[in-house]
């Protein structure tokens, strides 16, 4: 197990930032298990801090990986292409919803139509 250190956990919100999981990384021999990982964040609001930008970051690469998606897409990877375009829209829209999450209207206003049959005199 990898003792904790400011180099190592720099090291891992980097990796996050490139867009690999949590998981992913604590699979490398070097690294410390995820649990570790997840009480060194419970004890320290610096280390919460910066793991959530290194999200952010991540929610960004995501984002920017669509592009280079699609650019690459030819009619035979269509679908394929989509999907991973569609799950790293999802994935950014989760890690970072203020900035690529689906945009809610919320005045409080609701709109509906009612369409009504017959003469107005059924009333």
């Amino acid at each position: 197990m990898a003792e904790f250190s400011p180099e190592l956990f720099d090291r891992i919100c980097e990796r996050i930032a490139e867009g690999e999981s949590l998981r992913a990384i604590c699979e490398d021999p070097d690294m410390p298990a995820r649990v570790n990982v997840i009480r060194w964040l419970e004890k320290d609001d610096a280390l919460r801090n910066q793991y959530a930008r290194a999200r952010e970051l991540q929610a960004d690469h995501e984002f920017d990986e669509i592009k280079v998606i699609a650019d690459l897409a030819d009619a035979e990877d269509v679908q394929v292409a989509r999907l991973r375009i569609d799950a790293r829209k999802w994935r950014a829209g989760k890690l970072r919803p203020k900035v690529y999450g689906d945009k809610v209207d919320v005045s409080g206003n609701v709109g509906f139509t009612v369409t009504l049959a017959g003469d107005d005199a059924d009333l």
